[in-house]
């Protein structure tokens, strides 16, 4: 299995990205199982994207900060 993390963001702006190939490992197991409950996310979770102009975001119902929490609840009671 090979995994990719890439984080990007903060405040310099820096893109770092980082491969794991779990092939012929000894912990091959571990991270195959972790990689694959990162990827379920929230079981019956809703995802959201917000898009703000030419700006994009996907995020999770547990990963949401305040801020998104409450822009998302604002938008869509708006729009009932």
């Amino acid at each position: 299995m090979r995994i990719i993390v890439t984080r990007s963001g903060g405040f310099a702006g820096v893109e770092k990205a980082r491969e794991l190939d779990t092939s012929g490992r000894r912990d091959a197991a571990h991270w195959e199982e972790l990689a694959l409950r990162a990827l379920s996310g929230t079981p019956d979770g809703f995802h959201y994207r917000i898009t703000v102009d030419d700006q994009v975001v996907d995020v999770e119902d547990g990963c949401l900060s305040e801020d998104q929490r409450r822009l998302i609840r604002a938008v869509l009671d708006e729009a009932a």
